[in-house]
């Protein structure tokens, strides 16, 4: 498998995970789990608390994927959706079990973080989603009506307290989810690694799984080194990844490639006027514009690119000018680390479970949302699958592989989406569909 560069933030400043090795031998369990970030760490721990054998293998190192390289939101939402659209959309059974996953998302990211102990790694300061248009304010503020019938710590916040909160006056209020916050993605990677561990999951790094072979009621997972591990039920977390056994499951979904900046640290003034109690943003439109300070004071932003190839240096220097332009800085904050990760983004905006043969489940589609609801549904994949994975009882509507139709086509809209977007912020830019 490519190793993307180990240039981020998190590698740059995060101690090292739990000390893991490649397989050397061929090994059983009840449940094998094939990735190693939160959705495949997340079930690990719960099937090893839980008393299960499991082992997990992971390609490259752990937290190499899209869990190790995001921005660290925790962010307990939809990325486009609300709970009335999910409760129209999918049978009330499960509609209600999607919604409170999405939900607690928050919640269950901090409490993994206080057991890990990642002391100022971890922020639960809340989330803002500001609107950008009085179209989106009336939306977002109906969203957040939705989400308080269910109990949730959700708000509507006036323009006036947004500004306050932003220092940016273009909003028309935003969503305010006390739940949410932000977080040192590949800290989380690593301490979740280290609690399965410690409760006896066990875990190998660099070790690629290139089939699974059904053979007397087991599947034998063989490996790129020659080794194999048999086990009773598999469970696939590779998000977007197209290599070896976790092709099937990739190509259900596209795959969004997603640039990352990090500053050099603030002064105080200007974090007190953009960021006076440490929430983290990202607003309504398409065009998203984000933003978050780290445990030092940088300035985390990101974005897409509109030709992803080769495009860090780019990135960095429009996702700076556009930090400053919209925080109003003195200047163009230097940045210190730009990178890359990739989102799995599902054709209808949900996440999914999918099954890819008898007692082998796999779950992608997370749409930007991951940090918060892959922790949730890892836990509840392995409940379901030591309960014995009756589809009528999962946690997700559970649908057969299939890839995406013209996938390949697929992977430009993107850029003509962004593209679009781009020039309706320019025209109107406070104008929007919601």
């Amino acid at each position: 498998m490519r190793q993307l560069p180990k240039n981020t933030l998190w590698h740059a400043t995060t101690a090292a995970g739990p000390e893991s090795r490649t397989l050397q031998e061929d090994l059983d369990a009840e449940v094998a789990i094939i990735g190693g970030g939160f959705l495949g760490l997340s079930a690990a721990l719960r099937l090893a608390e839980k008393g299960a054998s499991v082992i997990l293998l992971e390609a490259g190192e752990l937290g190499a994927g899209a869990s190790g390289r995001n921005a660290g939101f925790v962010v307990p939402h939809f990325s486009r959706a609300h709970p009335a659209m999910i409760q129209d959309a999918l049978p009330a059974q499960f509609a209600e079990r999607l919604l409170r996953l999405v939900e607690r998302g928050g919640e269950q990211v901090f409490r993994l973080a206080e057991r890990i102990g990642m002391g100022a790694q971890a922020e639960q300061s809340g989330w803002l989603q500001p609107a950008h248009s009085p179209k989106m304010a009336e939306a977002l503020e109906q969203r957040a009506k939705e989400w308080q019938q269910r109990g949730r710590p959700v708000r509507w916040m006036s323009a006036s307290e947004t500004h306050a909160q932003t220092g940016t006056s273009i909003y028309h209020g935003a969503l305010s989810d006390s739940s949410g916050g932000m977080i040192n993605p590949l800290a989380l990677v690593r301490g979740l690694a280290r609690l399965a561990m410690n409760g006896g999951a066990q875990v190998y790094t660099r070790t690629p799984v290139a089939c699974i072979v059904p053979q007397g009621g087991q599947h034998v997972l063989h490996t790129a080194q020659g080794k194999v591990v048999r086990a009773d039920q598999v469970i696939v977390a590779t998000n977007s990844g197209t290599h070896g056994a976790a092709a099937e499951l990739g190509r259900s979904v596209l795959p969004l490639q997603v640039y990352q900046v990090a500053t050099r640290p603030l002064d105080v003034e200007t974090i007190a006027r953009i960021a006076p109690n440490r929430v983290p943003v990202s607003d309504s439109r398409t065009n998203i514009f984000t933003y978050r300070l780290d445990a030092e004071n940088r300035l985390i932003s990101g974005g897409m690119a509109l030709i992803p190839l080769a495009a860090e240096r780019r990135m960095a220097k429009r996702i700076a000018t556009r930090l400053a332009t919209e925080l109003k800085l003195e200047s163009t904050p230097a940045v210190e680390y730009v990178w890359r990760g990739t989102a799995a983004v599902s054709r209808d905006g949900l996440p999914s479970v999918v099954s890819m043969g008898e007692k082998i489940w796999g779950a992608t589609g997370c749409n930007g949302r991951g940090v918060a609801f892959t922790n949730m549904l890892g836990a509840s994949l392995a409940d379901w699958v030591l309960s014995g994975a009756d589809p009528n009882n999962a946690p997700l509507p559970v649908s057969p592989a299939a890839a995406l139709p013209f996938r390949g086509l697929g992977r430009m809209a993107p850029s003509a989406v962004l593209l679009k977007a781009m020039v309706a912020d320019w025209i109107r830019p406070q104008e929007g569909q919601p």
